[in-house]
């Protein structure tokens, strides 16, 4: 019973007991800071719409959910311009981007830019999909299905086919685009 009245108590705005279990507040400026501390992969997800235009955009909530089905995940925040096309593709690709990639990355994830695919020299896959070329993974997917959960649609994509090319990943961390850095193996580690 006390535990709960400790947590009405923090409700209501009183000192939070507990301190040393680190901050209750949730607001979404202060949780978006917190969550930006874990490193992510970028990537940018492509379609056809059904006039069949290309769509694209930057994303750094992509994991991989199954190897048993090859299922991965990815979401989409609900205001989205395009998620209407996402929800509803058959298909779809996504580019893991290079180091050399953030000017990519950056004009994909402007609402700005009015044809993200101008100039670019494309692929279109089997499954009729437009495909980047310099990606260091690309994975089609059949659109397995999505679901809104809170803010966000979350898509799963069963992996149809797959293409890789060496190259070091472009990552997000703390607000800016980054890349990872070999690291030299230690003792017992292997080379």
């Amino acid at each position: 019973m006390s535990a709960c009245l400790a947590i009405e108590e923090s409700r209501r705005g009183d000192a939070d007991p507990h301190p040393d279990w680190g901050s209750a507040d949730l607001e979404p400026r202060a949780l978006r800071t917190l969550l930006g501390s874990y490193p992510t992969g970028v990537a940018i997800v492509t379609t056809r719409a059904a006039d069949g235009r290309p769509v694209g955009l930057t994303i750094n909530s992509f994991a991989s959910l199954s190897l048993e089905p090859p299922l991965v995940l990815w979401s989409l925040v609900n205001h989205s311009p395009s998620l209407a096309v996402f929800r509803d593709c058959v298909h779809f690709a996504i580019h893991v981007l290079p180091r050399e990639h953030e000017a990519l990355a950056r004009r994909f994830a402007n609402p700005a830019v009015a044809d993200k695919f101008a100039e670019l020299d494309l692929l279109v896959s089997p499954e009729g999909v437009p495909v980047l070329r310099g990606a260091v993974t690309t994975l089609v997917c059949a659109n397995d299905h999505s679901r809104h959960t809170g803010d966000h649609l979350l898509v799963v994509g069963r992996v149809v086919r797959a293409r890789s090319a060496p190259g070091t990943p472009l990552v997000f961390h703390a607000g800016r685009f980054t890349s990872l850095h070999p690291i030299e193996p230690g003792p017992g580690q292997p080379s």
